[in-house]
């Protein structure tokens, strides 16, 4: 049986389901072609001569890995020349990135976390790539795009997905018709469909948080973790097993997998307080993609989608997975 490629997948969402435009069809491809180039180089690690920090930091004040910055002069690159976007914005760049005057414009806006999980990179421990794709707005064609016209609530991605760069090189994508993933044949050089309909289990025994936060989380918080921890004989009857791989893409695709909750939520410290993942990098893209497969995905007290942006590097809390155990969480917020 011959299997079917991203390209394949896309041509089927333009002309039979109406998911995606032409145009948003060619630039996901751009973006999983960059992908193929950064997967390659994180493969070569030492050998490449891509491990190690350098000694700059990055818009949010964090040093920079030698491969965080490889990853975002690659998707730059891959994306500003083809005619889709209008401008892109990265985690790692200070402002958006307006598409030079020699090329031509699109009606797109392309946001991404290059590399996600870089305190990873030189423990060959699973990273990966997330992006986001807006609509511009419509009156952004006669003149140039500003950092407002980016600052749109998650509900209004036209598509969203990342790549995990692990044991196998895959690609989650979402252009709002479900889940699908890719893994990538590295003899083909091609994406190839491996699982059409992800859905997270609405149930879960498994939880994702960093432990050493405890003291700084919020009651509702630390109440869920305390029940989970209790196990049969506390208030959730079952017996928990903890997971944290301190890279969100690896955390989620396992959440994906089978199911579980992911939290990073805020705390009570003053640089926690609003949250601690990017809203338009990491949290919109994620809680879409795990809304479409049937989970959940809140900021504590709210949808994570339904957020109004009000900066293009905003944090928030995140808690996202299994349904059943994040409205749990939302209903400890809203009893406290």
């Amino acid at each position: 049986m011959t299997r079917k490629t991203l390209t394949q997948y896309l041509v089927e969402q333009q002309r039979q389901e109406k998911a995606v435009s032409a145009e948003v069809r060619l630039l996901i491809e751009t973006v999983a072609r960059a992908c193929k180039t950064i997967n390659h180089a994180v493969s070569k690690g030492a050998l490449g001569g891509v491990l190690g920090s350098l000694e700059t930091e990055n818009v949010q004040g964090e040093v920079q890995k030698k491969l965080d910055v490889m990853s975002n002069e690659v998707l730059l690159e891959a994306n500003e020349w083809g005619g889709h976007l209008a401008a892109m914005a990265s985690e790692e760049m200070e402002t958006i990135h307006r598409i030079p005057n020699r090329y031509p414009k699109g009606e797109y806006l392309l946001l991404f976390d290059p590399l996600d999980g870089s305190s990873n990179i030189d423990v060959n421990v699973s990273i990966g790539t997330i992006f986001s794709v807006l609509h511009a707005p419509h009156d952004a064609s006669g003149r140039d795009v500003e950092e407002q016209d980016f600052l749109q609530p998650g509900s209004q991605q036209v598509a969203a997905g990342y790549a995990v760069y692990g044991p196998q090189a895959m690609l989650v994508l979402t252009v709002g018709t479900g889940v699908v993933s890719f893994t990538l044949d590295r003899e083909m050089g091609s994406w190839v469909l491996t699982n059409e309909s992800i859905r997270i289990p609405e149930q879960t025994a498994e939880f994702a948080i960093n432990m050493s936060n405890m003291r700084h989380w919020e009651a509702p918080v630390k109440r869920y973790i305390d029940d989970c921890l209790a196990g049969k004989t506390g208030p959730l009857e079952k017996d928990y097993n903890m997971r944290w791989i301190a890279s969100m893409v690896a955390d989620v695709h396992r959440i994906l997998t089978r199911g579980g909750i992911f939290m990073y939520p805020r705390d009570q410290r003053p640089s926690g307080k609003a949250g601690k993942l990017r809203l338009m990098y990491e949290a919109n893209p994620m809680s879409f993609i795990v809304e479409q497969a049937g989970g959940m995905a809140i900021d504590g007290n709210q949808r994570i989608l339904d957020v109004q942006p009000t900066a293009l590097h905003q944090r928030i809390g995140v808690v996202l997975g299994s349904k059943q155990e994040v409205e749990r969480v939302l209903k400890y917020h809203e009893q406290a």
